[in-house]
């Protein structure tokens, strides 16, 4: 579904590699969690996937074609069927929750129509179904800057979710919550990614979210990878082989 060919990124005047000779491949239906020191390259990797972060060489492969050799435009639209959630939420503070998710929407439609607020009510009430699915009906009208961490997140995916995603991919996405709340927003997570049958791959800090939650893990150590298995074969000494 999605390959990952002899990837390697060097940002300018650096001396190392944030990532180095990265060989993946990954299937629907997988949970994986990327593992790893800060600096290991999680994040780089993870922005390579849908073209946010250009590669000094390798290759990206979604639907049989490296995502580094198409237009904007068609690169656009890879964006669109890989939803993104981020540690900082990247919302608009003084739109409502309502407002927000209707911005999934963007990559599928006309500029014009975007920019005048114009939605069908099939789309609208598309919204309001994600809005659902995340559990924040009583909250729809509401400022996201009143809500607190963990609702803003749920903001963030159910607008990921209204742009229909084949992949879902997460930076860090709980990294800024209290242990409670990542355990409900990984939890809601795994409903969802069931539910709609998806690949995702989500960046995590907490090695026991990932062990608990992932169907795959993969840890980073100075941009290689030094595990790729199930979350049972992540053993004590792995561990110290990825953080010490």
């Amino acid at each position: 579904m999605l390959e990952i060919n002899d990837l390697h990124v060097q940002y300018p005047k650096a001396k190392e590699h944030a990532l180095s000779n990265l060989n993946l491949s990954f299937q629907k239906g997988e949970f994986v969690c990327i593992l790893g020191k800060s600096g290991a390259g999680k994040s780089t990797f993870i922005r390579c996937i849908n073209g946010l972060q250009r590669p000094t060489s390798g290759a990206v492969i979604w639907k049989e074609k490296n995502i580094f050799h198409l237009k904007e435009e068609q690169l656009r639209k890879v964006r669109v069927e890989m939803g993104m959630i981020f540690q900082h939420f990247n919302l608009i503070p003084r739109l409502s929750v309502y407002q927000n998710v209707l911005t999934g929407m963007f990559g599928k439609r006309p500029p014009w129509k975007n920019l005048f607020g114009i939605f069908s009510k099939e789309e609208k009430n598309l919204a309001v179904k994600m809005i659902e699915n995340v559990d924040l009906t009583g909250h729809k009208d509401k400022r996201v800057e009143a809500l607190s961490g963990g609702q803003k997140q749920r903001v963030a995916i159910a607008r990921a979710l209204l742009q229909n995603p084949k992949v879902f991919l997460g930076d860090e996405p709980v990294a800024s919550l209290d242990p409670g709340t990542a355990n409900r927003i990984f939890s809601l997570l795994q409903s969802i990614h069931n539910e709609y049958d998806l690949l995702t791959i989500i960046n995590v800090h907490d090695v026991i979210l990932a062990k608990q939650f992932a169907t795959r893990i993969i840890a980073l150590r100075d941009g290689v990878v030094v595990f790729d298995d199930i979350p049972d074969n992540f053993t004590d000494e792995v561990y110290d082989l990825v953080y010490e």
